[in-house]
């Protein structure tokens, strides 16, 4: 019986992963005894103990889903009493907009996949340049990310080279592109020739798919909507659409010229695994596949791209002028996009909800951890340290701290927990209201700038690198880790020096 409660205990996770988190739920309460009974302030570092098996959980997210592991230490931490369930409802309700724009947000793209997947593929056939089309898929994939949220447009990204690698295999294995029966996991189907390219448009599409991610990370830190932690510290700072992107264009300005400068040199220069080039032969293969597409489109699908195009002007047009919560905007693009595409069945509208709703969850699993840190006053010392030193220097003090734990956690988590401290040293007068603006700056540029250094850092990152796509085209994760090198170093240099000298 317990041979096989330990098997089911966190599925398919190492056995030492699965020893670990039990380590931590026995130390927990016994490290918190053995203070307590001696006179000590067990709750402080208990606390302080939960916290960095919290941040272990996410960095070894790819062992297993953070939720569950870390939603063990967040419900042990209520019943050790190290915060309340009021707490950790309160800072749900004071982040229900991000809680929104999570659910309805990403679900409402979901049914504007088709225009996105249209151009990513026009980009594809249009632009004959590997330097220019690297640029472009960056830019683009930047653009989108500003009005909708890294995680949507990393999703799109991944059905565009899972199409892309569909099609390469189909002709490579001498199949009609209408062929519905054929596993294109299987390399041993494929001629030759196609065993021979093989390798050769792996590495093409890496390159495309990292620019891609890199470029959600330089649009996601923009705008309100981009990221999720952008909307919960806009929640906290009073700002709208408009005013935190002025707020952040000192910023964020330099590190995007910065970010397509690095994406043209590390092409050109064929840095860290970048600048593969597409043979002739597998360039006329998409062609063909261009041309077999237009010719069965009929007038339906037409009119439904028109359609997401019309609803993505709405969207962006909603955003800018604020006419609703982020997350009801979401909601009605839902409402839009379904009624007039003709989406009626319960059953139909549930695949948009499942990419949202796990990282929904491990949110609220945050704000448990973050109930303990307000709780027990975790981060009053470091906050106390930084904001007795000169006002200069607090902002890249914050943007360096929030960099480093960014690289290693989930950069929600990370703005979560900063952006309440300097909220709360606001509300008790020990900064003013303009110090507290330049420091939130500080706190969303660095928890989204260098935390593409990691997969564990970005949402979106994680989520490319546990997609279908990784292993089709040996995405691991140090080859992802050695190909966002150059982009770490440059943007986080650009992003330190703008925050020194703009802010």
């Amino acid at each position: 019986m317990m041979n096989n409660l330990y098997k089911m205990f966190l599925g398919n996770s190492p056995d030492w992963y699965k020893n670990t988190i039990i380590a931590f739920l026995i130390i927990n309460p016994t490290t918190l005894f053995i203070l307590n009974y001696i006179g000590l302030n067990g709750s402080f570092l208990v606390g302080w103990m939960i916290l960095l098996e919290f941040i272990v959980t996410l960095a070894l997210a790819l062992k297993c889903y953070p939720l569950q592991p870390g939603g063990l230490i967040a419900i042990q931490a209520l019943v050790l009493g190290l915060s309340t369930p009021y707490t950790l409802l309160h800072e749900v309700e004071k982040n229900l907009e991000v809680i929104l724009l999570l659910v309805f947000m990403v679900a409402g793209i979901y049914f504007m996949k088709n225009l996105m997947l249209t151009i990513f593929t026009k980009l594809l056939l249009t632009i004959h340049s590997k330097t220019k089309l690297s640029l472009m898929f960056c830019f683009v994939a930047a653009f989108l990310s500003a009005f909708l949220d890294a995680l949507t447009v990393t999703a799109v990204l991944i059905a565009v080279a899972v199409g892309f690698y569909r099609i390469f295999h189909l002709a490579n294995s001498g199949m009609e592109f209408s062929a519905t029966e054929h596993d294109f996991h299987d390399d041993n189907l494929l001629t030759d020739s196609g065993k021979d390219d093989i390798e050769n448009f792996k590495a093409f599409l890496r390159d495309l798919i990292m620019h891609g991610v890199v470029g959600t990370a330089l649009g996601g830190v923009c705008t309100i909507v981009g990221e999720p932690q952008n909307l919960l510290i806009a929640n906290i700072a009073g700002w709208e659409f408009i005013e935190f992107m002025i707020k952040m264009a000192p910023i964020t300005v330099p590190v995007f010229i910065a970010g397509m400068i690095t994406c043209f040199t590390v092409e050109k220069l064929h840095i860290c695994g970048f600048g593969t080039h597409l043979p002739l032969r597998i360039k006329n293969i998409f062609h063909e596949y261009n041309a077999y597409e237009t010719a069965k489109r009929t007038d339906v699908d037409k009119l439904e791209l028109y359609i997401e195009m019309l609803v993505g002007v709405f969207l962006i047009i909603a955003l800018a002028l604020h006419l609703a919560a982020v997350g009801i905007i979401g909601l009605a693009v839902i409402i839009l996009l379904t009624s007039f595409k003709g989406i009626t069945h319960e059953h139909d509208l549930g695949d948009a909800f499942k990419e949202a709703l796990p990282f929904t969850a491990l949110l609220v699993v945050f704000f448990g951890v973050v109930s303990v840190i307000a709780d027990q006053g975790l981060f009053s010392p470091i906050i106390g340290f930084v904001l007795v030193q000169e006002s200069n220097i607090q902002a890249p003090l914050f943007f360096v701290a929030n960099g480093l734990l960014s690289a290693i956690s989930d950069n929600v988590f990370v703005a979560t927990i900063y952006i309440n401290e300097i909220k709360e040293a606001l509300d008790q007068n020990i900064i003013s209201r303009s110090q507290f603006d330049l420091l939130a700056i500080a706190i969303n540029t660095g928890t989204n700038i260098p935390s593409i250094a990691t997969p564990n850092g970005q949402a979106a990152f994680l989520f490319l690198l546990t997609s279908s796509l990784a292993p089709l085209i040996n995405l691991s994760y140090m080859r992802m880790v050695i190909m966002a090198l150059p982009y770490t170093i440059v943007l986080s240099i650009v992003g330190f020096i703008s925050v020194v000298n703009f802010l």
